[in-house]
């Protein structure tokens, strides 16, 4: 590893669970992130900091003003401009080194195949049911480790699928006929949507510097800032 690499990430190798070998496998690894809203650009920016060397996200909506209380790496001046690509430009500016896909389109089905094909890990960041569950429906058939967040309010819940039971089991019922559009009038804390996006930003970097591919189990974490509860299941 090169001395001006080991200098940027010298804080995160000396964390015990990463070191060199892992910041190796980050700087290997491509990650997928569905959405670029409070969870999706949080995600993605942090991926970039940690040293995810490529990243592949996707969203179709633009900037409105009512963002920008839960989505941090906006400005009033881009309001109408792509999401996506504003992101994409806020990880150019923070980390040269990592790689970006741009998307700027709703993924669909057969779109999200060749999208996660080649990626290491999938986050959804998207904001209904039949996205998530599409998107996990395509993570299975490829065999590919994903975490689906959701924030509603102060709360959310992250869950981690590496093989067993997935979204679509442990939330069984939920309609598909859901708009691809976000809801207008759904309640959500800045802190809350920061705090899910770090949930999964932690569970990806987790995997990648573990490879931790023999978990056959899944995880569902659920969180209500506002009582100071937090929940963790194996499923």
């Amino acid at each position: 590893m090169e001395t001006e690499v080991k200098c940027r990430y010298s804080r995160q190798i000396a964390v015990k669970e990463v070191g060199i070998v892992g910041q190796e496998s980050l700087l290997r690894s491509k990650v997928a992130i569905v959405g670029c809203g409070a969870l999706g650009s949080m995600v993605a920016m942090q991926l970039a900091g940690a040293g995810v060397g490529r990243l592949c996200i996707a969203d179709f909506d633009t900037v409105d003003v009512s963002n920008l209380q839960r989505q941090f790496f906006f400005k009033e001046s881009e309001a109408g401009e792509s999401k996506s690509l504003l992101v994409a430009k806020r990880i150019s500016e923070l980390n040269k080194g990592v790689s970006v896909d741009c998307m700027e389109c709703i993924v669909t089905s057969g779109m999200a195949e060749n999208m996660l094909r080649d990626c290491d890990f999938v986050v959804d960041a998207t904001d209904n049911p039949s996205s998530k569950l599409m998107i996990e429906r395509v993570c299975r058939k490829l065999g590919k480790p994903y975490c689906i967040g959701g924030v509603s309010g102060f709360r959310g819940q992250v869950m981690t699928v590496v093989g067993g039971y997935g979204f679509e089991e442990v939330f069984a019922g939920i309609p598909e006929s859901e708009s691809t559009q976000s809801p207008a009038n759904r309640g959500v804390t800045g802190p809350a949507a920061a705090f899910c996006a770090s949930y999964q930003s932690s569970e990806v970097i987790k995997y990648l510097v573990s490879q931790r591919k023999d978990c056959e189990r899944s995880s569902l974490f659920v969180f209500d800032l506002y009582c100071n509860s937090f929940q963790h299941f194996m499923v």
